[in-house]
């Protein structure tokens, strides 16, 4: 089912102007033609996406910190990987390639360029789930030959955030990809199959040293704005230029024709569309996939989801049932399409599930705090008053659930000894 809907959504380009913060001299190269973009949906099915009282967040400033000693890639992390070799790397069992520097992706890439074969990226950092492998599908339908990066940003991690904590499992990772290439191979509707994946070091990616993680770092970054200024932008303020810098460096090493990303992280879409557009990438398309959710009680599929234990797991659909009480509200008519009205039906859902919480004993219940709860224009990301039905717009939001307050006995708190998870999701109105 192609996202016919939410393809004009994104097809309008109205957001201010972006910049390139070089503090650092470097030089970013293209090595292809340039081409014009577009920004159309593929043909996908939605399982039934990354990225929270309603408040500002708090911004604190933090001390400079050293980098951490050891780089967190998912290539390097993980003892199951394997070791780095002059020639070519491959998952066992497959013809996938591993492709761990910048010198490697481009002698792999050179001969399908001359070959004229179409040649798709699927960014990830890993803990690859049923989510992931819905944007390799949709990239192995349209195009010769898949990479699929697996790399563990740092730049667009927060100083105190989750970067020594997150879900590297190298050897799943791997797994998943062999068993989805084989799938691909036994079905005939598909262009091509998983060539490679791009699995860098930090040192490969960021050469002149660890990126900073404070939003007044030095170094070479792109920044986006207004649009990344705004809701995840304001909470995590070094996010999205972590992201684009990333986005930027992977789609000059590895020259896609066309790069997928899931819905669920919609703020992210909106960003790349715009680095795309506005630096004039070589990049015929950016294709958004629908949010892969649970079939059971709709979560958004999330890498972090590992962090959510038992307990928590059964109350983080949440923000989920919110949204979908907003957009109801939207849909029942032009007297509920203002602000108040759609985002006030998702308020009161927020509030009902916490006092329902909250009546529990600590060794019973679950904590939560709402980020934030957005309706927005779907080009800007800005908050709007009211939805103009000719354009529509997105609903989006995110929370943080606390950790358990008294865990039991043997209880399961989730990865990492479960921490503080933010979560993020959102739903798209369409126009009318």
């Amino acid at each position: 089912m192609r996202m016919q809907s939410t393809n004009a959504l994104f097809r309008r380009a109205t957001l201010s102007s972006s910049t390139l913060s070089i503090v650092r001299r470097s030089t970013l190269t293209a090595t292809r033609g340039f081409s014009s973009t577009s920004t159309t949906q593929p043909s996908a099915t939605t399982n039934s996406s990354a990225s929270l009282p309603l408040r500002t967040p708090t911004r604190t400033q933090f001390p400079t910190t050293a980098a951490p000693s050891t780089s967190r890639t998912m290539a390097s992390a993980c003892s199951a990987s394997p070791s780095s070799s002059p020639g070519y790397e491959k998952i066992p069992n497959t013809s996938i390639r591993i492709l761990r520097t910048v010198s490697s992706v481009r002698r792999f890439r050179k001969p399908l360029t001359l070959d004229s074969r179409s040649v798709a990226l699927v960014p990830t950092m890993g803990a690859l789930h049923a989510g992931h492998l819905s944007l390799i599908r949709a990239a192995a339908r349209d195009n010769h030959h898949v990479i699929v990066s697996i790399y563990v940003n740092p730049a667009q991690f927060g100083i105190r955030e989750d970067l020594g904590s997150y879900p590297v499992t190298w050897k799943a990772d791997c797994e998943a990809l062999a068993k989805l290439d084989r799938e691909l191979a036994d079905d005939g509707e598909n262009l091509g199959r998983i060539s490679a994946v791009f699995a860098p070091t930090t040192g490969e990616m960021y050469p002149a040293g660890f990126p900073g993680q404070e939003p007044d770092s030095k170094g070479s970054f792109v920044t986006i704005t207004p649009v990344g200024e705004v809701l995840e932008g304001a909470s995590r303020p070094t996010f999205f230029r972590g992201v684009a810098t990333v986005c930027m460096k992977l789609f000059n090493v590895c020259q896609p024709d066309r790069v997928y990303f899931g819905q669920k992280d919609v703020q992210q879409t909106v960003v790349i569309k715009r680095l795309v557009q506005d630096f004039l990438m070589p990049i015929e398309q950016v294709v958004i996939v629908p949010t892969a959710r649970d079939q059971e009680d709709g979560l958004a599929l999330s890498s972090r989801n590992v962090y959510l234990g038992e307990r928590r797991r059964k109350v983080a659909n949440v923000l989920y049932r919110a949204l979908k009480a907003a957009e109801e509200a939207y849909a029942a008519g032009e007297g509920k399409r203002d602000r108040e009205g759609v985002l006030g039906a998702a308020q009161k859902v927020m509030e009902e599930t916490l006092a329902e919480q909250m009546k529990l004993s600590p060794s019973e219940r679950v904590k939560f705090e709402v980020d934030y709860l957005s309706l927005a224009d779907p080009d800007t990301m800005l908050e709007l008053e009211a939805v103009d039905t000719k354009k529509g717009g997105i609903l989006s939001g995110a929370v943080r659930f606390l950790p358990v307050e008294e865990p039991k006995e043997g209880e399961d708190l989730g990865h990492s000894g479960g921490p503080l998870v933010r979560l993020i999701d959102n739903i798209i109105l369409p126009p009318k």
